[in-house]
């Protein structure tokens, strides 16, 4: 299912030489890795709350997850350093075209009132950053399994210079930026 690989290779590298005109074929932006970041502040009471966030990271990645941990003790949190707090997935390759595919095709129009994407949340870098309110709207969660809805942000990580230049690669990705 390499199918938004096949587009990039073929039709996207073309479209993005033609806007921006590079004379060097390493110069076409592309997309680097997929980072998905699940953070769980319940975990600090209870351990079970962050196996189950786990899981339904890998169901949705198809990859192991990690475990994060606090960098730095927050008394206010009642965070000590070292707890572990949430879970991350660096997609690359195969796995990072097949979500990025599913992401934009399957689960994205399955957001109520979808409207699009927020088309202003780029860094400044060329990368851009997408944040779910609950990890229902992937078809591989099962509803009735799920405990609680939980968020996520995910990451996409550019070689891109410029915001325009990614906006322009994820736009021919048919990412659904709003209007």
């Amino acid at each position: 299912m390499a199918r938004l690989r096949e587009i990039y290779n073929n039709e996207i590298k073309d479209a993005m030489v033609k806007k921006f005109g590079y004379k060097n074929p390493m110069e076409i932006p592309k997309l680097e890795k997929i980072v998905i970041n699940m953070g769980v502040g319940e975990a600090k009471d209870n351990a079970k709350v962050l196996d189950s966030a786990v899981k339904d990271m890998e169901i949705i990645s198809g990859q192991h997850a990690v475990v994060t941990k606090a960098k730095k003790s927050v008394a206010n949190f009642k965070i000590r350093e070292g707890m572990p707090i949430g879970c991350k997935v660096t997609l690359r390759g195969e796995k990072m075209y097949d979500f990025a595919d599913r992401l934009i095709n399957l689960s994205l129009p399955r957001v109520r009132d979808f409207r699009g994407v927020n088309p202003n949340s780029f860094d400044g870098r060329g990368n851009y950053a997408l944040g779910l309110k609950e990890q229902l709207i992937f078809p591989e969660i099962e509803f009735d399994k799920v405990d609680r809805t939980r968020g996520m942000d995910i990451i996409f990580v550019t070689t891109a210079k410029t915001d325009e230049e990614a906006r322009e690669l994820l736009r021919l990705f048919n990412m659904p930026f709003a209007k």
